[in-house]
């Protein structure tokens, strides 16, 4: 920090008449005069972020304090570097400065104005005149400055296999309600529901009320709508009392039909794309004046994301789901190639937190599958470790696009061939189905799920690879006797089904992974009759596709 104070020479005061203005005259200093160590302070402080204590050193600790946090805190700076040039200080009690404010972020972005300020000697000292221009040149009383995202336009869009737009980025309104923001909160909840009612009907004061009694004082997001839906509610939502409406950009379906556990995922792999693309602007805000931008940069738009989705089929499966009263998922996968054509839940499986990554107990189901690596690997336990990483049964997957992380979702490690205590994910099994129907084709390798084309997937916990014959053949002679006369010989319209179905017990979960026209199905259910309940499902898919 450069801090020092200009000499006044004689021939500066000669230049004025000091009879008169003998208060204008500059005087010999050092520079730890009172006004320059003021200024010095202000500026130190300023350059720790401390808004309080720049505020210290003003005429005007209130509204510096208010102002300079406001700032501080919307410029969200790395570091701030506060430079005083120039103080000149006056026989009359006041002093003069120039400073350079350097605003620094990562990625090498900085933002550098020069302004200037006065000081005067007040009886408790040397302060700073507060003038919010100290901070930048134009800034007036009630502004600041903010630095902000900005995202290039258009935004990316995900599309599906053909093509067409999958999701896009639209405007959502967020309805908010705060419980510390209304005095009857019961007549906020009833007049909230009343409101949103015509457009969200499910979203009762009953459902209000337990998202509020789930976060005890926390603001809840009672829906999201979007300007089209704001048009026909019954009313203004913000005149309820505690309720406000937060908007933002967000991707969401292009067909409004459709849902599919697979958002997540998706909106995880555009926002990278839209974080890696993303651009900086400075703006200088005053009261009742738009915005007026001072720096920045933005790149072009990020590429759209292409996923082999089909939203056909991922609409057949959305009807599917919703055929039992248990939770239920259901993934319909390319029988070739692995690519993931859809995946739907109803909303039982939403509420159980039913996602594509966790594992879970497969019972008896794939037990046809231990049999036969146990007769092939015999006592060597490492050799059907590999067998079962090569149908894809003892790895993990990571499929960009579908794979949400989450810190307590336990890993999948090498298992034993116990059917009891074997816990898969449907990306596991999604992986099985795919290397039965790839080796009943003749091709005798597994190749992992995706979602996303041309970005692999990541495998860890073991490889993929060539299938054993002498492990194939019995399995694929147990699903075309399960599909034939056991388990699944009741299923309709399903020519040339091969399956295998199980459950972990009466109280389940059950499962049902099948091949049949060119697709492997993989339904998930939970519950009593869980077996008997992923049958129904994949009845359904069939039934309809």
């Amino acid at each position: 920090m450069k801090i020092w104070v200009k000499r006044a020479t004689t021939a500066a005061c000669a230049a004025v008449t000091c009879a008169v203005m003998v208060s204008s005259c500059g005087f010999a200093g050092s520079s730890d005069t009172g006004a320059a160590a003021a200024i010095d302070a202000f500026a130190a402080a300023l350059s720790r972020q401390d808004a309080g204590g720049a505020a210290a050193f003003t005429t005007a600790p209130g509204q510096a304090g208010d102002s300079l946090t406001t700032t501080l805190k919307q410029m969200s700076a790395q570091r701030v570097d506060v430079d005083v040039e120039n103080p000149v200080e006056y026989s009359d009690g006041t002093a003069t400065f120039s400073v350079s404010t350097t605003w620094n972020w990562d990625k090498g972005r900085e933002y550098e104005s020069t302004s200037g300020g006065t000081a005067r000697k007040l009886s408790s000292g040397w302060k700073v005149t507060w003038d919010p221009a100290i901070l930048h040149a134009g800034l007036t009383a009630g502004g600041t400055l903010r630095e902000i995202r900005t995202d290039a336009k258009p935004a990316p869009t995900v599309r599906s296999r053909t093509g067409r737009v999958f999701m896009y980025a639209q405007p959502v309104n967020e309805i908010v309600l705060d419980p510390t923001r209304t005095a009857d909160l019961n007549a906020s909840v009833r007049a909230l529901a009343g409101v949103i009612a015509p457009i969200a009907p499910m979203i009762t004061g009953q459902v209000i009320r337990e998202k509020l009694d789930a976060t005890p004082g926390k603001a809840v997001t009672a829906v999201g709508l979007r300007d089209s839906d704001m048009e026909v509610l019954a009313g203004d939502p913000r005149r309820v009392p505690g309720v406000t409406v937060n908007r933002s950009d967000q991707l969401v379906m292009a067909d409004r039909r459709l849902s599919s556990p697979l958002e997540d995922g998706l909106t995880n792999y555009w926002q990278a794309i839209r974080d890696a693309t993303a651009g900086w602007q400075v703006e200088m805000l005053g009261p009742g004046a738009a915005p007026r931008k001072l720096a920045g940069e933005q790149g072009p738009p990020g590429p759209d994301v292409p996923t082999t989705v089909d939203q056909g089929v991922q609409l057949t499966l959305g009807d599917a789901a919703v055929e039992v009263g248990q939770p239920a998922t259901i993934m319909t996968l390319d029988a070739q190639t692995g690519a993931i054509l859809g995946m739907a839940q109803n909303s039982y499986a939403v509420e159980s937190g039913v996602d594509i990554d966790r594992p879970y107990q497969v019972g008896t189901t794939l037990n046809p599958v231990f049999d036969a690596i146990g007769r092939a690997a015999g006592p060597q336990h490492e050799r059907g470790d590999e067998l079962l990483d090569r149908f894809g049964l003892g790895v993990q997957f990571t499929v960009p696009g579908a794979s949400v992380a989450t810190p307590d979702r336990p890993g999948i490690a090498t298992i034993d061939f116990r059917p009891g205590q074997s816990m898969m994910s449907m990306t596991n099994m999604a992986a099985f189905g795919v290397a039965m129907a790839r080796s009943a084709s003749g091709q005798t390798s597994s190749v992992p799920p995706f979602v996303i084309k041309n970005v692999p997937t990541k495998i860890s916990g073991g490889d993929l690879g060539g299938l054993d014959p002498a492990v194939v053949r019995p399995v694929l002679q147990a699903m075309t006797a399960t599909a034939a006369t056991g388990d699944a010989s009741d299923l309709t319209r399903a020519p040339g089904l091969r399956a295998l179905v199980g459950t972990n017990g009466p109280e389940g979960p059950g499962w049902f992974v099948g091949l049949q026209g060119g697709q492997v199905i993989v339904v998930y259910t939970e519950g009593p009759k869980s077996g008997t309940a992923a049958l129904q499902v994949a009845q359904k898919y069939f039934t309809i596709k």
